[in-house]
């Protein structure tokens, strides 16, 4: 089953129940994403997941608002701009941001390291984009390494 499958056949409710980002201290930090599409990132035998992400014509928002990722690790970002106006895309990575330019009816690709799980927010940072709601993010699921763990009680979950 495809992504664009998965979105159709499962409503939005249930699909973010199953992914753990409908309610605290499951795999968000809490419900700060209420509107736009979601979507997983497929993952290749190798764990390098990959995903597209898209601004669609006269829509100025991200296509999907939500990309979850099942672990951390590398992610192979395909990003395309169906607009008739240039955007840009700043996306997290660990060490430094990737920023690329997209001019009207574009295609670029970036290849992030995200290796912690939490939310990481990317938008298009020229002009009034993000103020007009280009804004969007990536949830990285699973634990914290016992390593970089803080010596405290352990959390409820809910």
């Amino acid at each position: 089953m495809t992504i664009a499958d998965e979105q159709i056949t499962e409503e939005r409710s249930e699909m973010l129940a199953r992914l753990g980002l409908d309610g605290q201290n499951k795999a968000s930090m809490g419900r700060v994403l209420a509107t736009g599409s979601i979507a997983e990132a497929t993952e290749r035998a190798d764990g390098t997941m990959e995903a597209t992400i898209r601004i669609k014509e006269d829509e100025v928002c991200w296509d999907p608002a939500i990309l979850v990722l099942p672990h951390g690790g590398d992610l192979e970002l395909t990003v395309i701009n169906d607009d008739k106006n240039t955007h840009a895309c700043l996306l997290p990575s660990n060490g430094d941001q990737k920023f690329l330019w997209l001019v009207n009816h574009s295609k670029g690709r970036a290849t992030l390291r995200l290796d912690g799980p939490g939310y990481y927010w990317y938008s298009s940072p020229g002009g009034n984009d993000e103020g007009r709601g280009l804004t969007a993010a990536i949830v990285v699921q699973g634990e914290v390494p016992p390593e970089a763990r803080l010596d405290r009680p352990k959390q409820p979950r809910s």
